[in-house]
């Protein structure tokens, strides 16, 4: 089991981040089979480009460095915040220290490709860094980089929805409802299912990251990483085309409209714009316009979350809902 000790300044410093390199390590690892598998649709749309990077890059470099347990720290540096870019991420990657990317090397690239020539020829250069750093630039730009804007959405939601949670019921019902295998304990946060004993985070609080690409639950509990719990984000399933059926009660489709009444139903949490058309195959414009119209009748709210503007639902608008249910 492992268990983080946690303290009252530890709560108050732990903070929630968008890792664009790690999701595209995540991805990468799926796509060799090291993590969940992705759908179908998704992996025959990916693997092409995937296969053809191989080919054309030193790929292959990097993903020797991806053990089934753990992966190398400078292709998915820590992350400073919700505004977190790839750009960020990719000049923290070119600015690792040969020395540093080679002592990685050296506890990471253990596996069977590590030993193929193609690839030891790489990890041995002067210039790995940058020959690695390439590879993963292509691999985002030309496998990730379309999709992240509705990723990016959809982790961007779920920190709205904790930061929620947190603030009507506290820290320790906020972790106990990211995963089942999660538990709040005598001051401490345990997760059963890892092996790591007890992790002291003396002060420095917890990072929370969200991802669409983890299994379930994945941690960082070394430097130069803080202490870090990486959790499947809500709304994921819907990604992978697991659509749930959005119920349209008549009663609330008469006084608002069908369109509008979808809206209020699918914002049990909040959300943007530009996630709202994609969730319910709407035009932009349109949804853009519906929202305004709730927003005048009292039943949304709006506020910028980083990029965003994301709304939900007022008190009205809930027991709109609840009262058509």
């Amino acid at each position: 089991m492992l268990r983080f000790e946690v303290s009252v300044e530890d709560l108050l410093r732990s903070r929630f981040a968008l890792s664009p390199a790690l999701d595209l390590c995540l991805l990468l690892r799926s796509l060799i089979g090291q993590g969940p598998p992705l759908p179908r649709a998704w992996a025959a749309r990916l693997m092409p480009a995937f296969e053809r990077l191989r080919r054309e890059t030193e790929l292959d470099a990097a993903l020797a460095l991806q053990a089934p347990q753990s992966g190398p720290n400078f292709v998915a540096p820590p992350p400073r915040g919700l505004n977190q870019t790839w750009a960020d991420d990719l000049a923290m990657i070119r600015a690792t220290p040969l020395e540093a990317a080679r002592h990685e090397f050296a506890t990471t690239a253990t596996g069977p490709s590590a030993h193929d020539p193609r690839v030891r020829a790489v990890l041995d250069s002067p210039d790995a860094v940058s020959r690695i750093a390439e590879a993963m630039d292509r691999a985002w730009h030309e496998m990730l980089a379309a999709d992240w804007p509705q990723l990016r959405a959809i982790c961007e939601r779920d920190v709205v929805h904790w930061v929620g949670v947190i603030g009507e019921h506290g820290w320790a019902t906020t972790i106990e409802s990211l995963h089942p295998g999660i538990a709040w304990r005598a001051g401490g946060i345990e997760v059963g299912f890892f092996r790591g004993g007890t992790v002291r985070l003396t002060g420095d609080g917890l990072l929370l990251i969200p991802s669409v690409f983890v299994g379930h639950i994945a941690a960082h509990l070394e430097d130069p990483w803080p202490r870090t719990l990486v959790y499947r984000a809500r709304g994921t399933a819907a990604l992978w085309g697991e659509q749930e059926t959005i119920p349209q009660p008549d009663a609330l489709a008469a006084l608002v409209g069908r369109a509008r009444a979808r809206l209020l139903l699918v914002l049990d949490a909040p959300a943007s714009t530009s996630h709202l058309a994609r969730s319910l195959a709407m035009a932009p414009g349109a949804v853009g316009d519906h929202l305004s119209i709730l927003r005048g009748a009292g039943l949304l709210v709006r506020a910028r979350s980083g990029r965003s503007v994301l709304y939900r639902r007022t008190p009205l608008g809930e027991a709109l809902v609840a009262g058509s249910g």
